[in-house]
């Protein structure tokens, strides 16, 4: 499945607060996945195996580092024997970093929610709003992630630049 997300990450210390905003609107809540996503060494975008009790799915990916709103374009495969999987991107591939959290899932509509708590980097939001289940211009993506955005009172110091996998090759690369 090909479709278009468009992506806000923030660190925060507001997950409670987020929440309640999130049930007191009526979002779908899908539950708490403990989730590894395992990336491999590829020439272009990225790829993805990610793992956990609700998302099996491999994808591939390809982003431009920014603050704010990213555009992702995606290709998603669900998975039903990723351990099988995983072995054999790994000995085609490499392991480039192995991102480990734990994400409770909602959903308004087409944006998905994500309140990520990662050991050694911290708690953070995710607002993804995506073409993926009706047609929708990148324009209205964005409006959408702006939205939620203020909603969630997100400042822009706390936006994120890059992916949890940079975070953490960055981290393991200066420790």
């Amino acid at each position: 499945m090909s479709f278009i997300n468009i992506e806000i990450k923030a660190r925060t210390e507001r997950a409670a607060e987020i929440r309640q905003y999130l049930l007191n609107r009526g979002a779908e809540f899908r539950g708490t996945d403990e989730q590894t996503d395992t990336y491999f060494n590829v020439p272009n975008g990225r790829l993805k195996l990610r793992q956990g009790n609700i998302e099996n799915n491999l994808i591939w990916y390809q982003r431009t580092d920014q603050a704010g709103p990213k555009q992702s374009d995606c290709l998603l495969t669900a998975v039903t024997d990723a351990a099988s999987l995983k072995q054999s991107l790994t000995k085609a591939l490499g392991v480039k970093v192995t991102v480990v959290k734990k994400r409770e899932i909602y959903f308004i509509n087409n944006v998905k929610f994500h309140l990520d708590q990662l050991e050694g980097l911290g708690s953070f939001v995710e607002v993804e709003a995506s073409n993926k289940t009706e047609d929708l211009p990148v324009e209205k993506l964005q409006e959408q992630c702006e939205y939620y955005r203020k909603a969630f009172q997100i400042r822009e110091e706390d936006l994120l630049q890059y992916s949890y996998s940079d975070m953490l090759l960055a981290k393991n690369f200066t420790s």
